[in-house]
């Protein structure tokens, strides 16, 4: 889905020799978008294997081929996946590894204890539950390593449908976000491993960011007051409404702020029925079907605001598409900008309409943003250049290396 945004004005590539590509777009499209791009979104695949296939289906997609220093050897399913040394890779003194095998775990718990046991080296995205890391990182040869992230910043978002007549008015909107005590959230859902946000560009993406936006504080005397103004009057049992919420299944962070929500809403009279389900019915219902009137979602920003943070607000994007604006959200204005942005060459000239596009996204609330974060890897010390990129964790992992 992103992909195709970012390269829809695409019309060809050219390689005038082994070492040059040529990228052909039927409309301005800037480097700075381009750069950040290329690593996130797209991917580099065999010409003599997919040519005239389509990709999709290609049955060469269960034999993987890459270009990295690693390849592909085994997959066991729900055991393991297993890669091995790349010996044409073009580096001759990567990979440093002879082999990555990626086990599959029952669950988060799991990890902490098989690094504890030595029998697993590195846990990357978390997988250690937040609640573990006090206690694992004062283990003898245990480091909890915060850094590798800063170009996959996570956002906790409430997801809104404006198709229900309720949350299509500012005012409600404006209510639920005064609900909210990030701060709470931060500390007490995410022990203090994340920040509040201000908007959907976070504060680790300075090139773009601006704190000069709508703030929403925790008040909710002064949601109760915007509801009751605004003729959302409270019923005998207290409740204005009643809501559907569908918390993300991915975290369990993402569950535990479903249920804070729950209870944030109740204390201004919204009433929530929480429904959970699995990560497919989830993105059915969500991006495919809208049944739901509030999701809890996790969305990436990767590096760009036209890469994966526009594409949650601009309208038009047709079902099904996961991590989109499937909230019936429509802006003229918004639209505009984005688009704008999209063609937009000079940076500085970008960077100030990104900066109005998150004035706009704030004062508006197509959706709400609470928190953002980064995952946490744990690694025996025997691991060595682990989380040196910002993009490490999904980076190819060739300089990374085993002590003996």
């Amino acid at each position: 889905n992103l992909g195709r945004l970012v390269f829809a004005n695409l019309e060809a590539v050219d390689t005038p020799d082994d070492y040059t590509a040529v990228f052909r777009f039927s409309k301005p499209t800037p480097f700075q978008l381009i750069r950040n791009a290329l690593p996130v979104v797209t991917s580099v695949v065999a010409k003599h294997i997919f040519d005239g296939a389509d990709i999709a289906t290609n049955p060469a997609n269960n034999a993987l081929v890459g270009t990295g220093p690693f390849k592909f050897a085994e997959y066991k399913p729900g055991e393991y996946y297993r890669l091995t040394r790349n010996e044409n890779y073009w580096d001759k003194d990567q990979p440093k590894l002879d082999e990555i095998v990626f086990r599959v775990l029952p669950d988060r718990a799991a990890a902490g204890a098989a690094l504890e046991a030595n029998e697993i080296q590195l846990a990357a995205f978390s997988a250690v539950p937040l609640a573990d890391l006090d206690r694992i990182s004062k283990v003898d040869g245990i480091k909890v390593i915060s850094k590798g992230y800063e170009a996959l910043t996570y956002q906790l978002v409430v997801e809104i449908n404006h198709r229900r007549k309720e949350l299509a008015d500012l005012r409600v909107r404006q209510a639920i976000a005064h609900a909210i005590d990030k701060k709470f959230v931060v500390d007490t859902i995410f022990l203090g491993y994340a920040a509040a946000s201000t908007g959907p560009v976070p504060k680790n993406a300075p090139e773009f960011y601006t704190s000069d936006v709508a703030t929403y504080d925790f008040n909710p005397a002064a949601a109760n007051d915007i509801l009751d103004k605004a003729g959302y009057i409270k019923g005998a049992d207290g409740n204005r409404f009643t809501v559907k919420l569908r918390p993300a299944p991915y975290f369990n962070e993402t569950r535990q702020f479903g249920d804070y929500l729950r209870q944030a809403l109740a204390a201004i009279g919204i009433d929530a029925e929480i429904v959970n389900a699995d990560a497919a019915a989830h993105l059915k219902a969500v991006y495919t079907d809208h049944d739901f009137d509030l999701a809890v979602g996790p969305p990436v920003f990767r590096g760009d605001p036209a890469i994966s943070t526009t594409i949650l607000v601009q309208s038009g994007t047709p079902a099904g598409v996961p991590f989109s604006n499937q909230g019936g959200y429509a802006n003229p204005e918004l639209d505009k900008i984005i688009k704008q942005a999209s063609e937009t060459v000079d940076t500085a000239a970008r960077t100030d309409l990104y900066r109005k596009f998150q004035e706009l996204v704030v004062a508006d609330l197509p959706l709400i943003n609470v928190a953002e974060w980064g995952f946490i890897t744990v690694a025996r010390d025997s691991v060595l250049n682990v989380s040196n990129n910002p993009r490490w964790a999904v980076s190819n992992w060739g300089d990374t290396a085993l002590q003996s």
